[in-house]
């Protein structure tokens, strides 16, 4: 059990290794290559398009690290993304490709999660939900102002109890980082091989990114659930304020444990809608 890790610490180290192989291009480049796909469907164009994007999806699946989930099971899924994006990318619309990628890696590594933890260990509230996903971000960001992991600072950002982050944060905890040393690497690490020339654009879709993920999903799962169970979903699960118990109770004249129940069904429903769909994104 021991000997696991730096196999797969090795394994990525090697593939991130390969990467280097691949030039960045400039914005001229990438343009004369995606249209050269678009308009003609060259292979050769689309490979060389998707290799020079690749540390990128790197970059983004190094964001989701503490998910508890592989390092190279994440870039994979982000590398899937970004082959859909290529094959749908218009490079007439006058933006860089990886504006309009960053959406696609991020969608296929997120719904990589999904199917990895069921919507009972995300939790089942708007809150639990936002904290699965927003936890890592508000951590960094209240430990580059404080320099320590305020759990107190935290879960006032988010909104959420102490105990909540502590609980969410034992569930995500992962193995493997990228900012450790590369064997014999003069002290580099494996995160600052990722070298990318490019000015970082994510930062303007992310917060769109991370809220879209679970609406987008979920509407289409709230359309085979009938009125009841839709309104209670939409109340307890998708609201920003949602509603108690009792007062879904008060308001259908049934008792709050039979509203809890409905709730579960409707849940269990929303998941077996979901996992299909997730199947169906990935190639055979």
């Amino acid at each position: 059990m021991s000997m696991s890790l730096p196999v797969v610490a090795d394994s990525l180290t090697v593939y991130l290794r390969e990467l280097r192989k691949f030039p960045v291009l400039t914005p001229d480049e990438e343009y004369r290559f995606a249209v050269k796909f678009y308009e003609e469907k060259d292979l050769e164009a689309a490979h060389t398009l998707i290799t020079s994007n690749l540390r990128f999806v790197v970059k983004v699946a190094f964001e989701y690290r503490s998910y508890g989930l592989k390092m190279l099971d994440l870039i994979q899924e982000g590398n899937i993304g970004l082959m859909m994006a290529v094959r749908k990318f218009n490079p007439y619309k006058g933006i860089r490709l990886i504006s309009y990628a960053v959406w696609w890696i991020r969608a296929y590594i997120q719904n990589h999660i999904i199917s990895a933890w069921s919507l009972l260990k995300i939790g089942t509230t708007q809150a639990q939900k936002k904290l699965f996903f927003k936890l890592n971000q508000a951590k960094n960001a209240i430990k580059g102002l404080t320099g320590t992991d305020d759990i107190e600072a935290t879960a006032a950002s988010l909104h959420v109890k102490e105990s909540e982050i502590l609980e969410m944060d034992q569930r995500m905890r992962g193995d493997f980082y990228l900012d450790a040393e590369i064997k014999d690497g003069d002290g580099l690490t494996i995160l600052e091989t990722l070298a990318d020339e490019r000015q970082n654009q994510e930062d303007s879709l992310a917060e769109l990114q991370e809220s879209e993920l679970l609406k987008q999903h979920i509407a289409g799962a709230l359309d085979k659930l009938n009125e009841k169970e839709r309104f209670i979903i939409e109340q307890r699960v998708t609201a920003d304020s949602p509603l108690t118990l009792q007062d879904i109770a008060d308001r259908f004249s049934i008792s709050r444990e039979r509203v809890r129940q409905i709730e579960e069904a409707a849940l269990r429903k929303i998941k077996s809608y979901l996992v299909p769909i997730i199947a169906e994104t990935r190639p055979a």
